[in-house]
């Protein structure tokens, strides 16, 4: 096996938050030198990136000049200037993921399109270009509304449930998806490099936050049998093969009350159902994702124990500098991990940071996660 010696890159991250910051931490490790993009001065990426520059990753001019610098451009968000990607592919720079996919996933309609013409099993759906065209859709309730830009975190998605709801419609294009009835709700992370190697972990069970939109837990092995497993599985790597993905990519699913698994969204970067792999299994998505984006051998996506994350958010009622209370007594349950995110000022469901549980038994694990939801609490001062 001829040798390929490895020279220490240098990457460039369009945005510089959280999922930014758990990127830096792990390419440290391997000498790789990190800048990054971002308009806050303050975002979680400033204090610990090679390279911090303030400004837009939505500016084209801004976009390119930063690309130029970087051997190698990445995301932390979808929302950034894609035509300034396209560009710079063009003029022979590495854009992983590539633009095209991004441009892809920035649009949730062009995503359903997607899905329905490759044959992967998605929600039933209709596209609208305004207020009026959903509330001419009265035959389709009940529908969560999506604007098919411009949403993230739970942002730019509302439950269209009777005609009444039609007040709280979003006047823009947006895509109409038919609620589904469903008995779980699901994830996979899926790593794929450009010499075709793909790697997936193990499936993840997701409990949300309704007031929020928010995973609040998630936890592994999901309670799903064998034969869903298998099929969310192949789907995820389904549509990372037909995107031709280089990077890593969570696929969101929803388990049907009949056992069907659809497909609810994508993203091409880590994501926040990956947390849990930095503690819970051999590799965690963040390395994954710099050894995809590299062409670099992809590591093991075994569990290393039974594992849950639940998400630090800021409380409801708290807006100004964050405050930690329960901290001492979470740090003193064994098999707990924190994780914060060097925010500042907590806002009302803000992501302020997480917790990863490891134990060796499954319930006990769900049940420590749901005590260090009740322990810790971010309060503003």
């Amino acid at each position: 096996m001829t040798e390929t010696p490895f020279q220490s890159p240098s990457i460039g991250i369009l945005g510089g938050g959280q999922l930014g910051r758990m990127l830096i931490q792990e390419a440290i490790n391997l000498n790789i030198r990190v800048s990054v993009l971002d308009p806050d001065p303050d975002a979680p990426c400033s204090k610990i990136a090679d390279d911090f520059q303030v400004g837009s990753f939505k500016d084209y001019n801004t976009v390119i000049e930063f690309g130029r610098k970087v051997d190698l451009l990445t995301i932390e968000i979808e929302h950034v200037n894609v035509d300034a990607l396209e560009a710079l592919e063009k003029q022979g720079r590495l854009v992983r993921p590539s633009s095209k996919i991004i441009r892809m996933v920035q649009d949730k309609g062009a995503q359903k399109i997607f899905y329905r013409t490759n044959g992967i099993p998605t929600s039933a759906f209709h596209l609208v270009d305004d207020k009026s065209g959903a509330m001419q859709q009265e035959d389709f309730l009940p529908f969560m509304q999506k604007m098919r830009t411009g949403g993230y975190d739970g942002r730019g998605v509302t439950a269209i449930r009777n005609k009444s709801d039609f007040e709280k419609a979003f006047d823009a294009p947006s895509v109409l998806e038919k609620m589904v009835d469903f008995d779980c709700e699901i994830a996979v992370i899926v790593a794929r490099n450009p010499a075709g190697d793909v790697a997936a972990y193990p499936l993840v069970e997701m409990e949300f936050n309704a007031e929020a939109n928010l995973v609040e837990l998630l936890f592994a092995p999901a309670a799903v049998n064998d034969k869903i497993k298998t099929q969310a599985t192949e789907i995820a790597i389904n549509i990372a093969n037909a995107i031709k993905l280089e990077g890593i990519l969570a696929v969101e699913m929803f388990v049907t009350k009949d056992g069907e698994v659809l497909v609810n969204e994508i993203a091409p970067r880590p994501h926040n159902s990956g947390h849990a792999t930095i503690e819970g299994n051999v590799t965690s998505q963040f390395e994954q994702h710099l050894r995809a984006v590299l062409n670099l051998p992809l590591g093991s996506t075994d569990m290393v124990s039974p594992n849950a994350m639940v998400n630090i958010l800021g409380e409801k009622n708290s807006d100004g500098e964050a405050v930690y209370h329960g901290m001492n007594e979470c740090l003193s349950m064994g098999g707990v991990h924190i994780h914060l995110y060097g925010k500042k000022y907590t806002k009302p469901f803000r992501k302020m940071g997480h917790a990863t549980i490891c134990k060796t038994d499954l319930k006990e694990t769900i049940n420590l996660a749901r005590e260090v939801a009740r322990t810790l609490i971010v309060k503003s001062i």
